[in-house]
């Protein structure tokens, strides 16, 4: 079966990159194309997540451009329902971070989406079986054709999409404590109460490389990125982040060929 690109926010930018350049290095995916999951998913992963109250994350809630387009996060989905494509994704990007800092798991009841808060809680509902699922969603995108929500591949297999890759359904915003009603924009979060830290990845003497070498990395996982001067040198750091995003985000720095970052706690 043949399945197509599957673009969140994050895989887009990597395109962008990598065409800049011959080499697949570049890439942070070990998979030129998406594909399907070696194994079916369990009965626990087959659970649908109860909607809760959370704030909006620290990353991925501002307006932001793309080919010639720019999407303006929903500030009120008080009334939000949408009809359109849903099409998933799978493999590729799996194990990734997500447009809000979260690792992407295909087989968590997760979503992408182009203007939702991140995150919020939908319903999405096949039109053309009426199964429905729900889903939370933390990541952008698709930004392919014209398509409204990209799924989990667990949870486009409980609508049963997987075969046609993609469906028509309806996306509603949902309630935490009541099921298919509303769900309100939460209040932003003060950020002076939470330990923050930054990763720092390397220091020198050459302000402008380093700089060029924050945007990158910048564009490739985005985070906040920066040089700082220190002692004379500049380091190019990333964040600020919480704890648990800025431990993932450590760990596949070094995964990716940054064995010697390391957190640096803000003052």
């Amino acid at each position: 079966m043949m399945i197509g690109f599957r673009f969140t926010l994050t895989a887009v930018i990597i395109v962008l990159l990598s065409a800049c350049s011959s080499s697949s290095t570049n890439s942070r995916y070990s998979q030129k194309y998406d594909s399907i999951p070696s194994r079916l998913p369990t009965a626990d992963e087959l659970v649908e997540p109860e909607p809760s109250f959370e704030p909006p994350s620290r990353q991925g809630n501002r307006s932001y451009s793309l080919f010639g387009n720019t999407w303006h996060i929903l500030d009120d989905i008080s009334d939000f329902n949408q009809e359109g494509i849903a099409s998933w994704y799978g493999e590729k990007f799996h194990g990734h971070l997500t447009s809000n800092g979260e690792t992407y798991d295909m087989y968590a009841m997760s979503a992408a989406h182009k203007t939702l808060p991140l995150p919020t809680y939908v319903r999405v509902t096949n039109l053309d079986n009426n199964k429905s699922v729900v889903v939370r969603v933390n990541d952008r995108g698709p930004f392919h054709g014209n398509r409204i929500i990209d799924l989990s591949y667990v949870a486009a297999y409980k609508l049963d999409m997987l075969k046609s890759g993609t469906a028509r359904v309806k996306v509603e915003a949902l309630q935490p404590s009541s099921g298919n009603e509303v769900l309100a924009v939460t209040p932003p979060l003060k950020m002076d109460a939470i330990e923050q830290f930054y990763i720092q990845v390397h220091a020198g003497s050459d302000s402008e490389r380093l700089q060029a070498e924050a945007e990158r990395l910048q564009n490739l996982y985005q985070v906040p990125a920066t040089t700082q001067p220190n002692n004379g040198l500049y380091r190019v750091v990333l964040g600020p982040l919480a704890e648990p995003q800025t431990n993932k985000l450590l760990e596949q720095l070094r995964n990716a060929g940054y064995p010697d970052a390391f957190r640096v706690a803000v003052p």
